[in-house]
């Protein structure tokens, strides 16, 4: 096959794929995660049942799959907001911004009919666990660095720092706004430069 023809048929799986994720992640919000069949999926979508099973076996793995690309991109974000940045204070208000808008745009699927049962379902596992653990050691090594630049204390070990960053920033979820998570991060940084 000629390369043209298999980068576009790669471009149209991909957006198949894309698709079908979303669908499934919105009629789970909607409906509730054990209300959404493969057969109303591949309807929204507007592909046929037998080609939703080429991509998944079923709506929970499709979630699954779902959820891994929301982790995935999630901790994208926070790597490109503190690489943005070179000085060490500055990279670390960079990730709790980022890190506190991420929780507030949580906000509008949590609200929707059955989003908190969706998030219940999927923040689970191996998966989850890992992130965290990511999530835990790039505020770790950020604190650290800015406990050495000054810019931050340094009679609390990093570790604990970053428990409390990443439990603080939870409040962000119910932000209503940019402004109101900025404000919520400026809050954090105050606690961390206070010894």
């Amino acid at each position: 096959m000629p390369k043209l023809w298999n980068e576009t048929i790669a471009s149209h799986r991909t957006q198949v794929r894309e698709a079908i994720l979303d669908t499934t992640a919105i009629l789970a919000a909607e409906r509730g995660p054990a209300s959404v069949t493969m057969s109303q999926v591949a309807g929204q979508v507007g592909i046929g049942r037998a080609t939703l099973y080429k991509y998944f076996p079923d709506v929970d793995a499709i979630l699954a799959a779902w959820h891994h690309r929301q982790i995935t991109h999630h901790l994208a974000q926070l790597a490109e907001a503190r690489d943005r940045e070179s000085e060490p204070g500055a990279r670390l208000h960079a990730v709790l911004g980022a890190y506190a808008e991420i929780h507030r745009q949580r906000t509008r699927h949590d609200h929707q009919p059955h989003g908190a049962e969706l998030a219940m379902r999927l923040h689970q596992g191996d998966e989850v666990a890992a992130a965290h653990r990511e999530l835990h050691l790039m505020f770790r090594d950020l604190l650290r660095d800015a406990a050495t630049s000054g810019d931050v204390r340094d009679d609390v070990a990093p570790e604990e720092l970053a428990r409390y960053c990443v439990h603080a920033l939870t409040a962000a979820t119910g932000a209503t706004s940019k402004a109101a998570a900025r404000r919520l991060v400026d809050v954090i940084m105050t606690g961390l430069r206070s010894g």
